[in-house]
């Protein structure tokens, strides 16, 4: 059992050497082992030695060779064993501290066996409302507790690892190599588990995330981004500064990672592509404004991106962008990415004075490339369904109310920004328990939400814009059901003289045209391009001498609603 005093008290800086030492033996009795393998197995086995005695020398050089490599893996054990036990420690210890801190910060006494008292309050704190000690010890206490308990179950089964390590070493059986394979392959899930037991489980709340953060000392954030990048960089609730921190860690380790792989599949390709894309772009603009922080990198799915242009922890006006499909990696740093960018200046320019983070978001798979069906890769086809959209939506949800949850000062005026696919995967994210939690929703290019009306999206309809060029093909993308009977029969009529004579009005592809007076949004102007670049001219690099039909009109317009400036935005005709 350890107690209060214990945690507080105990010097752990020990434990790390200790392990370095294992390391150090370790690494040197490999060196044994090495030479047993190659020097004395590999010559006696091409002596040409026969014969009885041969076969039994053979046999006990293998034995001996087999009980030195088995040595090795529990060195290697109890090496690992050490170093899960620091960080467990380490991590308990800074979270009783930061509480410890605090309840002496609010002149509260804590006991050594984790009782909170306080002074009687005063007549004046009895009769004020906001008199909140008695709550505040309570929270308190229990975090108190809560870090003694976890530092309790670590110390009790890091202690029955170590204790059944010893005893194979006493008794011989850690020489046998499958019970030393199973210690390490023990040790090693320990250590997994123990780091789960310190961290925020998978389905906390970013708020809740950021309540674990905070709790912790400077030092300790600091010894987790580096041994854990992979950890925290996806974490929503973790702060901007700190993610980016482990984000290009862990790029860096997922670039070596990739490079050293021998046979890279097309996707393992693309994932590595998207890394080195992302890397360049961020050595590009080391020293230029605005500064660039990478809020997400990871191998999940199709790869994992999040870039923003300005720290969304202390901007004023934050947007986060959702590209739709055919988004890869790469994108991530080099088309999209340039679209968040211009978006954080067309904000600047729309308001010189405010501070502005800019984001573009791949924290999902969007459908593939259509033209990969050529190549018999049927995943474009699932642009036809929501199934993406929803767990994207889903994901980017978490990602708002982490920015929520990070932000410094002033509440921000959060703006959640899709375009095409993207647009139906904020839809839907909009629709379910909590929304986005954007203070505006811009829609570019989209060939549905899900929802029938804007009020669908939790958040007023007169917060809600769109932008839809009436040369986009994808803004009059057909609902499927309807393809469906137009293409199907010996007799079908013209998909187009179908679509006008059979299509509700404003239907498309995945619900109501955002555009239509039926859903009730804002429509703002955009260039109408032409057939085949339309889709692609919403965010081009803002123009405030923008004149009527030049592709600069609608980031202007984008970057006057993220300003909150609304009075400035060109309107459009609904459909």
């Amino acid at each position: 059992m350890v107690t209060l005093a214990q945690l507080r008290d105990t010097e752990l800086s020990g434990l790390i050497p200790a392990a370095t030492a294992y390391d150090t033996l370790s690494s040197n009795f490999s060196k044994h082992v090495q030479i047993m393998q190659q020097e004395v197995l590999k010559h006696v086995y091409n002596a040409n030695w026969v014969g009885n005695a041969a076969g039994a020398a053979n046999a006990s050089l293998q034995r001996t060779s087999n009980r030195l490599d088995a040595a090795h893996t529990e060195m290697s054990a109890v090496s690992g064993l050490l170093r899960e036990a620091s960080e467990s420690f380490l991590l308990a210890q800074s979270k009783l501290k930061v509480a410890l801190q605090e309840a002496q910060n609010l002149g509260l006494t804590v006991a050594d066996d984790g009782t909170v008292s306080w002074p009687a309050p005063s007549k004046t704190e009895r009769n004020d409302p906001g008199y909140n000690v008695p709550e505040q010890a309570k929270a308190l206490a229990n975090r108190i507790s809560e870090a003694v308990t976890e530092a309790g179950n670590a110390d009790q089964k890091i202690a029955g690892l170590l204790n059944a390590l010893t005893e194979r070493a006493r008794n011989g059986t850690g020489l046998e190599a499958d019970k030393a394979a199973a210690d390490l392959k023990a040790v090693t899930q320990q250590g997994v588990d123990l780091m789960a037991a310190g961290f925020p489980p998978a389905g906390a709340s970013p708020a809740d995330v950021n309540g674990w953060w905070k709790g912790l000392t400077p030092e300790e954030q600091q010894r987790l981004i580096k041994a854990h990048p992979d950890l925290l960089g996806m974490r929503d609730g973790i702060p901007a500064a700190a993610r980016n921190q482990a984000n290009q860690l862990n790029l860096a380790n997922l670039i070596t990672k990739y490079q050293q792989k021998p046979d890279l599949t097309d996707d393992e390709r693309q994932k590595l592509d998207g890394f080195l894309a992302i890397d360049k772009k961020l050595k590009e603009r080391k020293d230029q404004p605005p500064p660039v922080f990478l809020l997400g990198v990871s191998e999940e799915g199709q790869g994992r991106g999040i870039l923003s242009y300005g720290n969304p922890d202390t901007a004023t006006n934050v947007s986060a962008y959702v590209p739709g499909m055919a988004t890869k990696l790469t994108d991530v740093a080099n088309k999209d990415g340039d679209r968040a960018l211009n978006v954080y200046t067309a904000a600047r320019i729309a308001d010189a004075n405010a501070s502005v983070a800019s984001m573009v978001w791949l924290g999902y798979d969007p459908p593939p490339d259509a033209m990969k069906v050529l190549e018999g890769d049927t995943r474009p086809l699932e642009v036809a369904d929501t199934d993406r959209a929803e767990k994207g939506g889903a994901a980017y949800d978490k990602f708002m109310a982490g920015l929520r949850a990070t932000h410094d000062g002033p509440r921000a005026h959060l703006v959640a920004l899709a375009h095409s696919y993207g647009t139906t995967t904020v839809g839907l994210g909009a629709q379910m328990s909590g929304g986005t939690g954007a203070d505006d929703i811009i829609l570019v290019g989209s060939p549905g939400t899900g929802a029938h009306k804007a009020s669908e999206l939790n958040i007023d309809p007169s917060h809600v814009w769109v932008g839809e060029a009436d040369n986009d093909p994808v803004t009059h993308a057909p609902p499927l059901d309807r393809v469906a009977m137009a293409v199907t029969g010996p007799f079908a009529p013209p998909v187009d003289d179908y679509w006008q004579e059979h299509t509700p009005p404003n239907r498309l592809w995945h619900g109501q045209d955002p555009a239509s007076k039926e859903f009730g949004a804002n429509r703002f102007a955009v260039p109408d391009g032409d057939i085949r670049s339309a889709h692609s001219l919403y965010m081009e690099k803002p123009n405030p001498d923008a004149q009527p039909g030049d592709p600069a009109i609608s980031a202007n317009n984008i970057g006057q609603i993220v300003a909150g400036n609304y009075s400035n935005v060109t309107r459009q005709e609904q459909r």
